[in-house]
């Protein structure tokens, strides 16, 4: 219980300060949303509907910064984020609610497949290791790891988009088919995630492979695994259960730290496939200079990574028990 507690006052520090970091940065930069939202309509706005924004923005100049922060406190409490800019008068919950779904739905998929596929293929490869499968699958992992997200992208949808004309170009879906609960519909979506989710696997798979293949080589050289083989018991036991349960600990680190980031979205793979997810919806509000959105959507990632870390502390206290006698 001592882990933990002291596990969860560290993460609502964290969280704590992840608030106040995105209550004060956009609020030090010059300038404000609603001078900028007055630009873009060219100055047609008068003083008094400036005094209306900067406080619908909650950036009203006649209260105190700390005034500032308890409304805005108050705000997040009942889930108002403000108004977005770039899709003024929309509120900014709305249009993250309408982008999650994508983003969950194609790199939350992406990044569970890629980190199990991996994982899997470390562990069969740090079991062969020497053998012609690792001698293929570490210089293979590692020219596809080299690969940023951004380049593959551009070459699978080149090849498999322009050329051959197997998947879409762009969008989630066709024009022609709106999103719904129908069966055409599905298949018109799963049809459009096809491409960016195969870039996303293939681009980070490699990453996995090695990370597991390179933490698991050392466990195989512990005494236990001599011992439990001496025993007679069965390769794929101790593969499973022995090695690969301690070797998967420093794997579920990153994996923690890439369930935070589907919340950003691959960013630069959604540019490329015009995919509607909230990583093209935070390239398009920093672009935009749209701060209400760019700060409800940098909050709520710090939010999903702090939440997934604290998930793996909590794994890490059940699947290693010396965390919990180490009080963390």
């Amino acid at each position: 219980m001592t882990y933990l507690r002291r596990r969860l006052l560290f993460y609502l520090i964290a969280f704590w300060a992840s608030i106040t970091l995105n209550f004060l940065i956009p609020r030090l930069m010059p300038g404000n949303a609603a001078e900028d939202l007055m630009m873009r309509m060219h100055g047609k706005v008068s003083p008094y509907a400036l005094k209306a924004l900067e406080s619908e923005f909650g950036l009203a100049q006649h209260t105190s910064l700390l005034t500032q922060y308890g409304q805005y406190l108050v705000a997040l409490a009942h889930g108002n984020f403000g108004v977005s800019i770039t899709y003024f008068p929309t509120p900014v919950i709305v249009v993250i609610e309408q982008a999650l779904p994508w983003t969950l739905g194609l790199i939350g998929v992406a990044t569970v497949i890629s980190f199990a596929l991996g994982t899997l293929i470390g562990i069969w490869v740090a079991w062969h290791r020497a053998s012609r499968w690792d001698r293929f699958t570490v210089p293979a992992a590692m020219f596809t790891s080299a690969f940023p997200y951004f380049w593959l992208a551009l070459i699978f949808l080149y090849v498999f988009g322009f050329l051959f004309h197997w998947f879409p170009l762009a969008q989630a879906y066709s024009s022609s088919l709106p999103p719904a609960l129908t069966v055409p519909s599905i298949i018109d979506i799963v049809y459009h995630a096809i491409l960016p989710a195969f870039t996303i696997v293939i681009a980070s798979l490699g990453g996995w492979i090695l990370s597991m293949r390179n933490n698991m080589i050392p466990s195989l050289q512990e005494d236990y695994i001599q011992l439990a083989r001496a025993a007679g018991i069965k390769d794929r036991i101790i593969m499973y259960q022995y090695a690969a349960r301690n070797a998967l600990l420093p794997n579920l680190t990153g994996f923690a730290m890439a369930l935070g980031f589907i919340v950003a979205g691959a960013i630069l793979t959604e540019i490329v496939f015009s995919y509607p997810g909230l990583g093209f919806l935070l390239f398009q509000a920093a672009s935009n200079q749209d701060y209400p959105l760019l700060q409800a959507l940098l909050l709520i990632i710090s939010v999903a990574v702090l939440l997934a870390n604290l998930i793996v502390d909590l794994l890490y206290g059940r699947l290693d028990p010396r965390a919990n006698r180490s009080g963390g």
